[in-house]
């Protein structure tokens, strides 16, 4: 089914990873491996049996950015000023609509350089895991680009306009503990523990209540632009909701049990 990627199932299919497999180019994105992700993410997030999502790369590398070659190699695109515009609106835009808007965690596993919309890639999941030889660079003023991929969305949000605006125009590499005094990163382990801790991670999270993780999703994406009244009124409606799911009646029966929730994701 897909071309570009390599998609491993774990934990009887509650967990799904996409292993971006182009290593010959540090899997630089291309249009066939945007739109492999983009339906992806869209597949797992209408799969009931899907819990938890994940992102990663194959090889020594998580994601270089856009391959350039692929974006002017056909025809006289190279002379076409619009070609960039449409590759952002047409290839781009989607996936990261589908990454912040998926119904279950999207989460990065960062197994080393993440650079340009690669770095994006990662820091618009819901959260980053990464090896501590992995770094983030915003590459795009390297070649007189500004970030793309929501990077002119998040990173302000993420680190503030005073260090967005550093690592925008300098494109400086953070390693993954610097990323991670940021915020910009969730845990970074050794090369040799990444594996077997990220998958401790995401087999927790494929056995956690995942309404109530798609609800604390839509609220925090609420808040970037609600006033407090409106967020609040926000969060009673979807706490609501939430005691309204299979999950929460099995979480509160476990507790008055003493015993471990079996939660559905229901």
């Amino acid at each position: 089914m897909y071309t570009q990627l390599d998609i491993e199932t774990h934990f009887d299919g509650k967990l799904k990873i996409a292993y971006l497999n182009q290593p010959e180019s540090l899997n630089a994105l291309t249009k066939p491996s945007l739109g492999d992700l983009r339906d992806f993410i869209r597949e797992c997030s209408d799969d009931e049996t899907v819990r938890c999502v994940a992102i990663s790369g194959r090889g020594r590398a998580f994601c270089s950015g856009q391959n350039l070659d692929d974006a002017f190699v056909q025809g006289n695109e190279h002379h076409d000023h619009d070609i960039i515009r449409k590759i952002v609106v047409d290839y781009y835009n989607p996936l990261v609509t589908e990454i912040t808007h998926c119904r279950k965690p999207v989460i990065a596993l960062v197994n080393g350089p993440a650079v340009g919309a690669g770095a994006m890639l990662a820091l618009i999941c819901d959260f980053v895991l990464a090896n501590d030889k992995s770094y983030f660079a915003q590459a795009f003023s390297n070649i007189g680009l500004i970030p793309d991929t929501g990077g002119t969305y998040f990173l302000p949000k993420l680190l503030g306009r005073q260090l967005a605006n550093y690592l925008a125009f300098t494109g400086k590499k953070l390693y993954a503990e610097e990323a991670k005094s940021y915020g910009l990163v969730a845990e970074v382990f050794t090369e040799e523990e990444f594996t077997s801790k990220s998958m401790e991670i995401l087999e927790k999270l494929s056995s956690m209540p995942t309404a109530a993780i798609k609800l604390t999703k839509k609220a925090f994406a609420h808040s970037y632009d609600n006033t407090l009244k409106e967020q609040l009124d926000l969060e009673a409606d979807l706490q609501q909701e939430a005691a309204g799911t299979e999950d929460f009646v099995e979480g509160v029966n476990a507790f008055l049990q003493k015993r471990k929730p079996n939660y559905k994701g229901k």
